[in-house]
């Protein structure tokens, strides 16, 4: 639904993107993620059609950006950091006006239109300009505007980042719906736990590069080493430590928990809870301790 293959974009002597190769399949969220000024958005502008590349090439819905960029803006969704909302008209106006322009009929634009704003909780307020709305309703808007044409491909650049919580989450589950419709979306954030949640796959991007890519359980493993366990036990084992160096790899012990790594859970876990049955150590709880994204984000971007 979307290849990029080694996009580039200079300025002059400077250059935003450069040699960017992204692929997103349909059903699929890429989240791009990186500090700002390190391409995202201009990335997101080649893909819309909306910036012509200076090298390389993309396809989006089947189109190539370069040679057919009325094409693929045709079958994007495309919501901007600032969406630049005309303020003095109403909700409803101002999506029907834009449903107008992709040619869609009155009657199916209208119904349409109120759906979506049924859905992201604005309908009572259609008829109020866009001025009195608060920016998280604004952008909720700008996200409906994007979502009218009911696009294959959706590329959203910080799409929460002016909601309260409770729109956020709203919007995080209408994007996991619609990767149930088989969408392709492009998803740039700074919200490393709404990348995580909703993200099949991050590409991290710095000085124009993607400097590191996959899905997130993936980085982690790769980037922070094999996942990290922690044992609780009834009653203070003393010297337990110490044996259990002989099992697994221990990184740090008190009186009642260990926290060791397990190079392969499936087996080094079940083998451990054996070893300490024989001894008649009872075990209270044994888990892995979370690993953030931001702890991959903060490892190659640092």
């Amino acid at each position: 639904m979307i290849e990029a293959d080694t996009l580039a974009k200079r300025f002059n002597h400077f250059t935003a993107v450069d040699g960017v190769s992204l692929r997103v399949e349909p059903g699929q969220v890429v989240a791009l993620l990186g500090p700002n000024g390190a391409g995202k958005t201009t990335t997101v502008r080649m893909l819309a059609a909306l910036l012509a590349p200076t090298s390389g090439r993309a396809r989006v819905a089947g189109f190539d950006v370069a040679r057919d960029p009325i094409e693929v803006r045709r079958r994007v969704g495309v919501l901007t950091e600032s969406p630049g909302l005309y303020l003095r008209s109403t909700a409803r106006e101002y999506l029907d006006f834009f449903g107008s322009t992709y040619e869609i009929a009155a009657a199916r634009r209208r119904a349409r239109a109120h759906d979506l704003m049924a859905r992201f909780g604005v309908a009572d307020d259609a008829d109020r300009r866009l001025s009195e709305f608060s920016r998280g309703m604004q952008q909720k808007v700008a996200l409906i505007r994007c979502m009218l044409h009911d696009p294959p491909v959706l590329l959203l650049d910080e799409p929460t980042s002016t909601m309260d919580p409770q729109s956020a989450r709203l919007v995080r589950d209408a994007l996991l719906e619609l990767k149930k419709d088989r969408r392709a979306i492009v998803l740039c954030t700074h919200n490393l736990t709404e990348a995580e949640e909703i993200a099949d796959r991050i590409a991290i991007i710095r000085r124009g590069r993607i400097i590191a890519e996959g899905a997130p359980a993936e980085l982690k493993q790769r980037l922070l080493g094999p996942p990290l366990m922690e044992l609780r036990l009834v009653q203070p084992a003393n010297g337990l430590a110490q044996e259990l160096q002989a099992q697994v790899s221990v990184e740090s012990a008190g009186d009642t928990w260990v926290r060791y790594r397990a190079a392969d859970p499936a087996v080094d876990n079940p083998r451990l809870l054996r070893w300490l049955a024989e001894r008649r150590v009872d075990v209270l709880t044994l888990s892995e301790v979370p690993r953030r994204l931001e702890d991959v984000y903060l490892n190659v971007v640092q």
